[in-house]
């Protein structure tokens, strides 16, 4: 229950973190911010869509638009509403609902019929992405605003009452190859999708900052804090000048003394995790009937659910063909049979996903097993977190290194380390960033909510 919701009248603002790996909201209730429960369970909801058919997304996204909205997204969107009108029609005739599914209820869709529907996790990591169509924009606009009309909605039910306003965290630097413009890229996709569903007013506030104001709110003194936020798709250090005597400040462009961010985040270390551990069981690092290795390539591109260009070739009819005569030359076709079976039935998202559970689990045992019985009978793999400091050893050093970017461009030694974002629950980053600066104190974070907690505050600075 949130303390004194309703004895605030009249406030329609939020904190957004649209996350990489789970979004969630927050709302000041009792001068603190709350986080809203965005599923029976949880306060988080993981940034998943599944739609039946790719095209009845953007159907689905204009049946929920206020009326004054419809007719100008129409005229955005025609052909493809057509399309996806027509689509609608034959699922019907199918006994196929149209609905969409978000968070954790799209991964089940997905994972009962894999090569079925369209499925998307963490659409954030291609907002940025180089060499995006028109169209393609367009898509991930309509995703986005799906999500965002989920949220939203699920936002104003347990209020009851709209929100208009909302800060919305964004990383340093989004994944993308052109700097700025891949940055402005995704900041008009999340814009265009915010001002769809109804934000009218729409501001951004860098995460690891917003993780910097939550924690500033502790602080009974001035001191400079090294934030180290490492989100699902990205990891973000911003250096900053913190103290009671700026919390109530509506410009901290002056403390913010000195940030960096990388295209690394929970994402890769799930992927590096399936790669090392996972696929030598698909053939990885198995060897072919000359003796000579298997070449990688292919499992580097199965892996790769945040890369559309690596996904759309491994998914190839190309692909499969080349796939058929690895397997006649192999040495263990049994283990290419798998990989094919992988290819076949679009299995990408369950081995990964398969390597994300390890992860976690790995947060509090030594070693783990990972059952992938539905791929191959009695098929379990042990993973452990030596493996996975073997698996992300270049990751962690990236972090290291944007970490003392962040202190050389504040020209300043940090007094506190402050650690956030899911990813650093595991004991092996943890103890990573802990090695890296050994004389300095680390803060470990309210690993998911300090970010979105920030971004209620900050909201509630700009909008009262």
């Amino acid at each position: 229950m949130l303390r004194g919701l309703f004895l605030l009248h009249g406030n329609n603002m939020i904190g957004f973190d649209y996350g990489t790996s789970n979004c969630a909201v927050g709302v000041m209730a009792d001068n603190q911010p709350e986080l809203i429960k965005l599923s029976e369970n949880s306060h988080y909801l993981p940034s998943t869509l599944y739609a039946p058919s790719r095209e009845v997304i953007v159907n689905w996204l204009y049946q929920q638009l206020p009326p004054e909205k419809q007719q100008s997204f129409k005229k955005l969107r025609m052909m493809p509403l057509q399309k996806g009108q027509s689509v609608a029609r034959e699922l019907a005739l199918d006994g196929i609902s149209t609905e969409l599914a978000f968070g954790q209820s799209a991964l089940v869709a997905y994972l009962a019929e894999p090569d079925e529907g369209y499925y998307i996790k963490s659409p954030k990591s291609f907002l940025g992405a180089s060499g995006l169509m028109p169209m393609q924009i367009n898509l991930f606009e309509d995703i986005v605003a799906a999500m965002m009309s989920n949220i939203k909605t699920i936002t104003e039910e347990k209020l009851n009452r709209e929100v208009t306003q909302t800060v919305i965290g964004r990383p340093i630097n989004f994944q993308g190859l052109k700097g700025e413009d891949s940055n402005q890229q995704a900041i008009n996709v999340l814009t265009n999708a915010a001002k769809r569903v109804g934000f009218t007013d729409i501001e951004f506030q860098y995460e690891p900052v917003a993780a910097g104001f939550e924690f500033e709110s502790t602080l009974d003194k001035e001191t400079k804090v090294l934030v180290v936020d490492i989100g699902g798709g990205t990891t973000d250090c911003s250096m900053l000048l913190m103290g009671p005597e700026f919390s109530a400040l509506t410009d901290r462009k002056d403390h913010l003394l000195g940030h960096s961010g990388v295209r690394i985040g929970g994402n890769d270390f799930d992927i590096q995790l399936a790669l090392k551990g996972l696929m030598p069981s698909f053939g990885l690092d198995s060897s072919l009937k000359t003796n000579k290795p298997v070449p990688s390539y292919s499992y580097w591109q199965a892996m790769a659910i945040n890369n559309i260009n690596d996904q759309t070739e491994f998914y190839s009819q190309s692909n499969r063909r080349y796939l058929e005569q690895l397997k006649r030359d192999a040495k263990q076709p049994e283990l290419i049979e798998r990989l094919l079976r992988l290819q076949a039935e679009k299995l990408s998202y369950r081995i990964v996903n398969g390597a994300e559970q390890g992860k976690i689990a790995l947060t509090d045992v030594e070693s783990t097993p990972i059952n992938l019985h539905d791929i191959s009978p009695q098929l379990s793999v042990n993973i452990s977190r030596e493996l996975m400091a073997q698996a992300s050893h270049q990751e962690l050093r990236t972090i290291a290194q944007i970490m003392q970017q962040a202190i050389d461009e504040a020209q300043c030694q940090p007094d506190v380390i402050f650690v956030t974002g899911g990813t650093a629950k595991s004991p092996v980053i943890n103890q990573f960033l802990a090695q890296q600066m050994p004389n300095i104190p680390v803060v470990i974070g309210d690993h998911f909510g300090s970010v979105t907690a920030g971004l209620t505050r900050w909201a509630n600075r700009i909008y009262r």
